[in-house]
């Protein structure tokens, strides 16, 4: 029963930690694009010079470092949002979330042979990895209801009133 009652919860979870993962993976090819565009290459390849003289610790000093002043600009959104500039505070969420994954994306990067050095990093980064697993394979299905009921697909409920919406919009439209 209680396993029941916290599904729509682990699936809410589940949702969250894949956007998370979702931004990840789309930001890193962004700012490698945005790498390319300045002379963040040449910064990059000193980074990972500079890096192969650290021992594993100080690497991941350097890895969480990059974010820290990052988060002045979400107390800058919670402060707008706070005084109702709804629009700016998420827009200043928006963009100290995209470049906070970004920037953690581009230092894991050049950061990860070293940190995955240390054996509770290694440990933690598979356990978040099986994680990500673990959320994929609980929301996957949730998405294929999502997609055939969106195309009128199945004989559920949804699917039906789908193609009910449809007809009639088919309808409307024919009439003029």
């Amino acid at each position: 029963m209680m396993r029941r009652l916290l599904q729509p919860v682990w699936v809410l979870l589940a949702v969250i930690f894949l956007i998370e993962a979702w931004l990840w993976d789309h930001l890193e090819p962004i700012v490698a694009w945005f790498v390319a565009l300045i002379p963040l290459r040449a910064f990059k390849q000193w980074l990972a010079e500079r890096i192969d003289t650290l021992s594993p610790a100080m690497t991941l000093i350097v890895f969480i470092v990059p974010v820290i002043p990052l988060f002045p600009l979400k107390l800058v959104a919670l402060w707008l949002l706070a005084h109702e500039y709804w629009m700016t505070a998420i827009l200043t969420f928006i963009l100290a979330k995209f470049l906070g994954v970004g920037v953690a994306a581009f230092v894991f990067d050049v950061t990860r042979p070293k940190l995955l050095e240390m054996e509770w990093f290694e440990k933690l980064y598979e356990f978040v990895m099986a994680l990500r697993a673990k959320a994929t394979a609980l929301v996957d299905p949730i998405k294929l209801r999502i997609k055939q009921a969106l195309r009128g697909a199945g004989d559920g409920w949804s699917a039906r009133m789908l193609r009910l919406i449809q007809r009639f919009r088919k309808s409307v439209h024919e009439a003029r």
